[in-house]
């Protein structure tokens, strides 16, 4: 998200209103002062006030986030790029971002890794009432699928939560 470029919106498209600064500030209930900090992109309008400010100046949500009003042929692209900037740039703690992918990898593999526990669990059961010795190699078996599940699981998180930490140095 380019601040700058989004101010710099915010008061074109407030002058096209015809609105003041202060008149802006009063229709959301905040300062003149405010909204100067907005258009000199100084910082960004809090998220409360995003549907009322683009309610006000007639536009978009994704057309605030590009800073600019989007043709109909680009909406597409551009809200996959403002949903990713908006994501990226959020107040996420790490610890969140991990919580968050760990969870979303759990759904996407409950299926396969109930499978694997019930393989694995049935094999060691049968194993003890045949006592055949098997049970101790499906006992390493199931410990070593564990183990690269977990590897598989914590790869994911890394690629997912830890890239935009990577990006932005």
């Amino acid at each position: 998200m380019d601040q700058e470029k989004i101010g710099k919106f915010i008061a074109s498209l407030r002058k096209d209103k015809k609105l003041t600064q202060e008149q802006l500030a009063e229709k959301l209930g905040v300062t003149d002062k405010s909204v100067s900090r907005w258009e000199n992109g100084k910082c960004l309008p809090d998220v409360s006030l995003y549907k009322d400010l683009c309610n006000i100046l007639g536009i978009t949500l994704n057309d605030f986030f590009a800073g600019e009003k989007i043709k109909e042929e680009q909406f597409k692209e551009q809200a996959d790029n403002n949903l990713f900037n908006a994501l990226e740039n959020s107040s996420f703690t790490l610890k969140e971002k991990i919580k968050y992918y760990g969870d979303k990898w759990d759904k996407e593999h409950f299926l396969e890794l109930t499978i694997e526990m019930f393989v694995i669990v049935f094999f060691i059961i049968y194993g003890f009432i045949k006592d055949n010795g098997i049970q101790f190699i499906f006992m390493i078996v199931g410990f070593s699928c564990g183990i690269w599940e977990n590897n598989r699981k914590k790869a994911y998180i890394e690629r997912n939560a830890y890239k935009q930490m990577h990006n932005k140095r």
